[in-house]
């Protein structure tokens, strides 16, 4: 499996523009997953204990050695099967460059998109600081949202912080170093706030994105790698301060099992828990875990409201926990929604073809993201590019927790495209003060500054409605 995940990084490097990032992401979070995780469990073979998700009883009964080669046999062949399909695209891409000429555009942002994305994070952190200072803000595994209004209309938080990461450009170099180190800053404060990783890792891919798009170097990818673990590691930092006295005394009392060289960094490997989900699969013991016509209307029903659709939609993670990982594991009084991995899920529904189907779909979407980041269209810019650059479905969700993401992200979306016709009503050249650059070199004289293409398509539908309201009032 190593070894197609280098495959995979080899393609990589042979697609242009932003895509590179995105694929390089997975191989590392895959590594993580499913290399790094289990050698240290080959290694240490800890004994499993209450409190630790390192060590699973599961493997441990089997031994681990041969538990983690059966359940991370699926696994390499999704590996080898998505490494093989990235690679005859890198060879597409080389044959047909016009066709795949949009995997090089360039990601800039004009003024209306940029105030937009900066009006949508204003409202987002209000719903953030509303939901904390309630109680009701989200924390790691939880199955459901306590407040769904807050919970949506703070995700404009993401779309803005990583929509004006990636776009934001302004002449003074310092302007836009301190804009983007102060929404990656808010976004790690988020997610200890929260307890998820998703905020931080979704800034540190947006950075990534951002670098990506302005042309590769040496120094940007170490930057790039160093911005991860950084994330990831002052996310577990931060993290241990919420703790109580208790939960450090029995975090010490579990980590202690583990050689002091490995301790460090052992709030790492528990973030990367898809290991947990191929065995969940292997304990399933051949057993489909829903057949595949309701697989693929679940995934669809998931895109629409559930005010509109008059039912409740599975909740694929939560589904998983009590369906799948509790054929072996006793989850009778545990409510937690689980990432269950895109080979894991494929497998658990219908074998190795399904494993071939959520890959070639994991791609599809990784491809029609990069599509949208640079599409100039404001609706498939949050509904697809920020929701590839902010939930990691394209590393940790299957088919089911992919459509369920998206559902969301379009309703996002097209609130935010409504929020976009109303700065665009209320908001003129000449009447915008001049905010010391934050919106991009002559941002604010639309005679100097030609829509680009990645607002052409939001300008244009703003200016026909902006015609119609007044035809209206003529009338």
């Amino acid at each position: 499996m190593a070894s197609a995940l280098v495959v995979l990084a080899g393609a990589a490097f042979a697609i242009p523009g932003i895509t590179r990032v995105f694929l390089l992401a997975q191989v590392l979070y895959w590594s993580m997953s499913y290399i790094a995780r289990p050698v240290l469990l080959l290694v240490v073979a800890p004994q499993p204990q209450f409190g630790d998700n390192v060590a699973d009883p599961r493997l441990y009964s089997i031994g681990y050695d041969l538990g983690i080669a059966h359940a991370l046999r699926p696994v390499a062949f999704g590996m080898w099967f998505y490494a093989l399909l990235v690679a005859a695209f890198a060879l597409w891409v080389r044959l047909r460059p016009n066709m795949w000429a949009f995997l090089t555009r360039p990601l800039t942002g004009n003024r209306n998109l940029i105030l937009t994305m900066w009006v949508c994070y204003g409202i987002g952190s209000a719903a953030r600081l509303s939901a904390w200072a309630s109680g009701v803000a989200g924390s790691a595994g939880e199955t459901q949202s306590s407040n769904p209004v807050l919970d949506l209309v703070g995700f404009f938080a993401a779309v803005g912080a990583l929509g004006l990461i990636v776009y934001v450009d302004s002449p003074r170099r310092w302007v836009t170093v301190a804009v983007i180190c102060g929404l990656s800053a808010g976004e790690l404060l988020w997610s200890v706030l929260s307890e998820s990783k998703t905020p931080v890792l979704g800034a540190a891919l947006a950075i990534a994105v951002r670098f990506a798009a302005q042309g590769w170097n040496w120094r940007k990818t170490v930057g790039i790698l160093v911005i991860a673990v950084l994330g990831v590691g002052g996310f577990g930092w931060l993290q241990s301060f919420k703790a109580t006295p208790e939960d450090r005394l029995a975090a010490t009392m579990v980590d202690a099992a583990y050689p002091a060289s490995v301790r460090p960094y052992l709030s790492i490997f528990r973030r990367f828990d898809l290991l947990e989900a191929a065995t969940d699969t292997y304990f399933l013991a051949g057993e489909h875990w829903l057949t595949p016509g309701l697989y693929l209307s679940t995934g669809l029903k998931s895109l629409i409201p559930s005010q509109l659709l008059g039912a409740e939609k599975l909740q694929s993670g939560t589904a998983w926990a009590q369906q799948v990982r509790g054929v072996s594991v006793d989850m009778t009084d545990i409510s937690v929604s689980l990432a269950e991995g895109n080979v894991n899920e494929g497998y658990a529904v219908a074998g190795y073809p399904g494993i071939v189907f959520v890959m070639t779909a994991t791609f599809a979407l990784l491809v029609f993201g990069v599509y949208s980041l640079g599409s100039g269209r404001i609706v498939l810019i949050v509904a697809v590019g920020m929701a590839i650059v902010e939930y990691p479905i394209l590393f940790e969700r299957g088919y089911l927790g992919i459509m369920e993401n998206l559902g969301k992200t379009l309703q996002a979306g097209i609130a935010v495209w409504i929020i976009g016709i109303g700065v665009r009503l209320l908001t003129r050249p000449a009447s915008v003060p001049h905010i010391d650059g934050l919106l991009g070199p002559n941002d604010l004289d639309d005679e100097h500054h030609p829509t680009d293409d990645v607002g052409r398509g939001f300008v244009s539908d703003c200016d026909a409605l902006t015609e119609r309201v007044g035809e209206g009032v003529k009338l």
